[in-house]
């Protein structure tokens, strides 16, 4: 008799992309819809990154090549985290992918038994605990709360630390929340992980994308241990160079993990397309003029969006400091957040992420991603407005 292992049960996948899914049809059927549920840049890849792919296409790039990564690959990475983060990985601290999420699961399979603890946060990127529960792993989270802006309070982090822990994985900027963790918060969660000898993994995917007016800056625990003991650093071209469908990323991490991880790559994918790694390098070495343009508009929309949902009868909106995406509070709205997103959508064709999808402390919020025009994003909230008051 067919079955399915007791693994495939529990996978959960990303639900956005099954939101999505709703989303395409309803589009297909004739329905205008406007997109605010996925975290997909409506920018497209800056030319030079294509014609840099095109060009190892053309030139036969397209073998085989060495697991890990390019070498021209990593000593691009390592320039750029020599300048982003103040110290140079080797190349052994590095592992190229086929995106951020291969990365987390990387991390954790190597890493982490069945029946072991990982503590993270709550709400959270919805592949962290799907992740989790297909290898059996146990999540732990620790809850994030509107008054505190949504960042990660460490006294509660490691309030959850339990002696089955093997894991912390954070996450700044956040998503869902656009929450920033300042130098003081990082520090004092790396000084926990170490005190209590326990990898930490920062999901760093959105740190090119904090916002200039934003009071906290950028930080990463990396600058504590380089990555070289337990700090376990993902990364991904897919936001800030407008390369969700490239798939394509690099992790840094302690040397003797990536080469655990490089043979489970090697079991998995055996690489990374080499032409794709070459527009990932034309992308580290080249301009970074995009990312500054792509957040000045952002930040525009950001702003636009803020201001309008904060306008809506029932409806209350923070504003983040990084990523592109804004946690509404829909509570007085009288519908929770899987009722208010499925209302909207059928309604006046507006796709929208429940907030319960990230997590129990999503329940009542919804996540509004702004990677979409001006005009749209105010079409949209026009229609929310005609439909709530």
């Amino acid at each position: 008799m067919k079955h399915f292992s007791d693994a495939a049960k529990v996978l959960e996948g990303q639900r956005m992309f099954q939101v999505l899914a709703l989303a395409n049809e309803l589009e297909q059927a004739g329905r205008d819809i406007i997109h605010f549920e996925i975290g997909d840049p409506d920018f497209d890849t800056p030319p030079n990154i294509v014609e840099k792919c095109v060009d190892a296409l053309r030139s036969g790039d397209t073998h085989y090549t060495t697991s890990s990564g390019l070498d021209a690959f990593k000593e691009a990475a390592a320039e750029v985290t020599s300048k982003s983060r103040g110290f140079r990985p080797d190349y052994d601290q590095i592992l190229v992918t086929q995106g951020g999420n291969l990365q987390i699961f990387y991390a954790m399979a190597c890493t982490v038994n069945p029946g072991e603890e990982i503590v993270t946060v709550d709400p959270c990127f919805v592949s962290y605990k799907s992740i989790m529960k297909f290898l059996g792993i146990v999540p732990v989270s620790v809850p994030l709360f509107e008054e505190n802006g949504f960042k990660l309070n460490p006294d509660d982090l490691e309030k959850a630390i339990t002696p089955k822990t093997r894991m912390i994985l954070i996450n700044s900027p956040h998503n869902p929340t656009g929450a920033v963790l300042g130098a003081e918060e990082i520090e004092a969660i790396y000084n926990i992980a170490n005190k209590h000898d326990l990898y930490l993994v920062s999901d760093e995917v959105y740190g090119r994308m904090v916002y200039e007016d934003s009071n906290t800056k950028f930080a990463s625990p990396s600058k504590y241990d380089h990555c070289r003991e337990r700090t376990i650093v993902i990364h991904s071209f897919s936001k800030s160079y407008a390369m969700t469908g490239w798939r394509i990323g690099a992790m840094t991490a302690p040397a003797d993990l990536v080469s655990k991880m490089a043979l489970l790559l090697e079991t998995t994918s055996s690489c990374v397309s080499p032409f794709i790694q070459s527009a990932a390098i034309e992308a580290m070495s080249s301009s970074q003029e995009s990312i500054a343009e792509m957040m000045g508009e952002f930040k525009l929309r950001r702003d636009l969006m803020v201001v309008m949902l904060n306008d809506i009868k029932g409806v209350s909106c923070i504003m983040p400091q990084g990523a592109f995406y804004a946690f509404a509070n829909i509570k007085k709205t009288g519908l929770n957040d899987l009722e208010f997103a499925d209302r909207i959508l059928r309604e006046v064709g507006v796709a929208v992420c429940p907030g319960s999808f990230f997590g129990d402390y999503g329940k009542g919020y919804v996540r509004f991603c702004y990677a979409n025009s001006m005009q749209n994003i105010e079409r949209g909230m026009k229609k929310l407005k005609g439909l709530l008051g």
